[in-house]
C-alpha cells in the first residue's frame, strides 16, 4: 500500500481530525416520533448554526444494498464510510447468488446436502406421524423476517425448495423473532405464511418443520460477546431441545404475549416444538445446519459454538458432529466459519490502510456493541490492526442490561477517554462510536431515547471544548437512521398508526432517512468555504464520502476512486 500524497495547500491544525459517529441518528421525516428532532440537542444545534453542515444518504444503493427501499444498517454503513466507497452487500450477494444458481452450484451447499442424503438412507415419514427415524436432518437457523439487515426470508424459502429438489427429507427450521428491522410484534405476519409455503412443500417424502425460536434480542443473536448466556439459550434451545414447549410457533407467540403483556417480538422466550412430548428438531450427529444470517456480527458467537474445538463459554453439554455451513464467510481474516454459501464483498484500499501506510496515528474507540463497527467493519471485515504501533483500540464494556433503562450507556465513559486523547496530542486521527441512538432506538420505549439523546448532546458539546482548546477539527456523521424515525406511519397518508388504546404504535427498525455531516473546523484558515449556508459543501452524496473528506482534513489527497468528498477543494 502507498501512501497517501500529501495536499500542499492544507495549512495544518493543532489538533487531531475527530470522527464522530452518531449511530442511529437521522434527519427524519416525520414529526410525530422523530427522537431526534424532539429532543433538547443544544449543542448539536449549535454546531449545525456555526458550521457548514449537509445531509448524506446511508440506506439502499449508498450503502451498497439492493434497492433504495433497503435500510441502512451499522455494518454497511460503517464498510462505506471506512472503505470510501460502495460495494455490493450481504443482502445483494446473496439475493444475486440464489438469482443465477450460484449458491446451489457451490461446494458448501453441496457439502451440507450430500452429508444429509448420505445420512437418511432408508428414511421414512409414516403416514399420519411427522415423527420421523433419527437419521440427518438440515437444519436452519436465523432472523426470521424481510428486514433485509441480516437475512431475508425469501433466502431462506429459496434454500427449503432447492433441498426438496436435491431429494433432502426432513428440514427443521429454528427462527428468531425480528422486532427491531420490522414491526416490533409482527411475529405473526412472518409465521402464518411460512407454515402454508412448508405445507405446500410437504409430502410422504419431505418433512419441513419450524423446530424452536425466540426473541433475537433473547437468545442466540448476542454480538461482540456482550452477553453469551444469549448464545446458550439459544443453543439449549435449538441444539439440546430443553426448552418450553409448544405444539407450534403461532401457540408460542399467543402465549409468551397473553403471559408478559407488553412484550414485543426481540425479546419472545425461547421455544421448541413438541409431538408427543418430545421435541422435533434436536440437532444431532450426522446433521447438516446452516446458518443463514448474511451478516456477521451476530452470527459469530453460535458459529463459535459449532465449530471451536476448545469453547469455553458456556457448558455446551453436548456438541453434535455436524456439517455446518454459514451464510457468508463471517470473519474474513480468521476464516470463520470454514464453510460458507456465499464469498462477501472483497474490500480492499481501506481508509484505515492508507493512513497506516501515510504514519497517521490513528486511535478507533467505542462500547463493546459498536467496537466491531469502529474497528472490524470500518476495516473492511478485518480483524487486527494495520500497523501496531500507529493503531490503538480501546473497548469500553457495555452494560448488559436492557438498552432502556440505561439510555445514556457509556457515552460520558467514551467521552473520558477520547478527551484525554485529543488533550495528549499522540493521535492525529480519532474516530468514535456513540450507540445511543441505534441500541436504545431498537427498543421502541420513545422516552428512554429522548433521554438518550439528551444525553449524548451533553458529551457532543464536551467534545467541542475539547475541540476548541487543542484546535482539532470534528467530522460529525451517522452510520445510519433510527431514532429519528419512532413511530410507525400509514404509507399513504403520512399519519402516525395507532394501537387499539390510541397510543402511537413503536417502530424499531432503522430508517431510510438521511443523515447529519457537520464539519466543525474552529482553526479553519481557508482551504474550503467554511460557512453555515447551504451549497458551502458538496451535495447529494453518501456516508461513503466521509473517508475522502476526513482525508482531506488531515492535509492528504483522496485515492482517485474513492467517493468524493464533502469538501469544496
Amino acid at each position: 500500500m502507498e501512501a497517501l500524497k500529501k495536499n500542499p495547500a492544507w495549512k495544518g491544525r493543532r489538533g487531531p481530525v475527530v470522527l464522530v459517529i452518531m449511530d442511529g441518528v437521522g434527519y427524519g421525516k416525520y414529526k410525530e416520533g422523530d427522537a431526534v428532532a424532539g429532543s433538547k440537542m443544544d449543542n448539536l444545534n449549535l454546531l449545525t448554526s456555526i458550521a457548514p453542515h449537509t445531509k448524506l444518504k446511508a440506506h439502499g444503493t449508498a450503502v451498497g444494498l439492493p434497492s433504495d427501499e433497503d435500510m441502512g444498517n451499522s455494518e454497511v454503513g460503517h464498510n462505506a464510510m471506512g472503505c470510501g466507497r460502495v460495494f455490493n452487500q450481504g443482502a445483494a450477494l446473496v439475493s444475486k447468488s440464489i438469482e443465477k444458481n450460484a449458491m446451489f452450484q457451490g461446494s458448501a451447499w453441496k457439502e451440507i446436502i450430500e452429508n444429509v442424503v448420505r445420512g437418511q438412507t432408508n428414511r421414512g415419514v409414516s403416514e399420519g406421524n411427522s415423527q420421523v427415524k433419527r437419521e440427518s436432518v438440515l437444519h436452519f437457523i436465523g432472523l426470521f423476517s424481510d428486514g433485509n439487515v441480516h437475512s431475508h426470508m425469501d433466502h431462506l424459502k429459496a434454500m427449503i425448495a432447492q433441498a426438496k429438489k436435491d431429494s433432502v427429507k426432513c428440514v427443521r427450521i429454528h427462527i428468531l423473532f425480528d422486532g427491531r428491522d420490522v414491526g416490533e410484534t409482527s411475529a405473526l405476519e412472518y409465521v402464518d405464511p411460512f407454515e402454508s409455503f412448508l405445507k405446500e412443500l410437504n409430502n410422504n417424502n419431505f418433512d419441513a418443520k419450524i423446530a424452536s425460536g425466540g426473541g433475537r434480542m433473547w437468545i442466540t443473536m448476542d454480538r461482540y460477546g456482550a452477553d453469551w448466556s444469549m448464545v446458550d439459550r439459544g443453543w439449549q434451545t435449538h441444539v439440546l431441545g430443553t426448552a418450553r414447549q409448544f405444539s407450534s410457533a403461532r401457540e408460542a407467540v399467543e402465549t409468551y404475549r397473553k403471559e408478559i403483556p407488553g412484550i414485543i417480538d426481540q425479546d419472545l422466550k425461547e421455544f421448541v416444538i413438541a409431538e408427543a412430548g418430545k421435541p422435533i428438531g434436536t440437532i444431532e450427529d450426522g446433521d447438516s445446519v446452516v446458518y443463514f444470517n448474511f451478516r456477521g456480527d451476530r452470527a459469530l458467537e453460535m458459529t463459535a459454538a459449532f465449530e471451536d474445538d476448545n469453547f469455553d463459554k458456556f457448558d455446551r453439554k453436548r456438541r453434535p458432529k455436524v456439517c455446518y455451513a454459514g451464510m457468508m464467510e463471517y470473519d474474513g481474516d480468521l476464516h470463520v466459519p470454514s464453510r460458507y454459501l456465499v464469498s462477501p464483498p472483497s474490500i480492499d484500499k481501506t481508509m484505515g490502510e492508507y493512513l497506516a501506510a501515510s504514519g497517521v496515528r490513528t486511535l478507533a474507540i467505542s462500547e463493546t456493541q459498536k467496537f466491531g463497527h469502529v474497528t472490524y467493519f470500518f476495516n473492511g471485515n478485518r480483524t487486527g490492526k494495520f500497523d501496531e504501533k500507529l493503531e490503538d483500540y480501546i473497548e469500553i464494556k457495555s452494560d448488559v442490561i436492557p438498552f432502556e433503562q440505561k439510555p445514556l450507556m457509556k457515552c460520558k465513559e467514551i467521552t473520558d477517554k477520547v478527551i484525554e486523547a485529543i488533550g495528549s496530542g499522540k493521535y492525529d486521527f480519532i474516530r468514535l462510536n456513540f450507540p445511543n441512538g441505534d441500541m436504545v432506538g431498537h427498543t421502541g420505549v420513545y422516552k428512554a431515547v429522548i433521554e438518550s439523546m439528551e444525553g449524548m448532546d451533553v458529551h457532543l458539546g464536551r467534545l467541542k471544548t475539547a475541540a476548541d482548546q487543542a484546535g482539532a477539527v470534528m467530522l460529525i456523521t451517522a452510520d445510519h437512521g433510527n431514532s429519528d424515525d419512532m413511530f410507525e406511519h400509514e404509507k399513504k397518508t403520512g399519519a402516525v398508526s395507532l394501537k387499539e388504546d390510541g397510543t402511537p404504535k413503536a417502530k424499531t427498525s432503522h430508517s431510510l432517512n438521511p443523515v447529519p455531516c457537520i464539519v466543525y473546523d474552529p482553526e479553519h484558515k481557508g482551504e474550503y468555504p467554511n460557512e453555515p449556508k447551504d451549497n458551502c459543501l458538496n451535495e447529494g452524496l453518501g456516508i461513503s464520502s466521509i473517508a475522502a473528506t476526513s482525508m482531506q482534513l488531515l492535509g492528504f489527497i483522496p485515492p482517485a476512486d474513492y467517493d468524493k468528498s464533502v469538501l469544496k477543494m
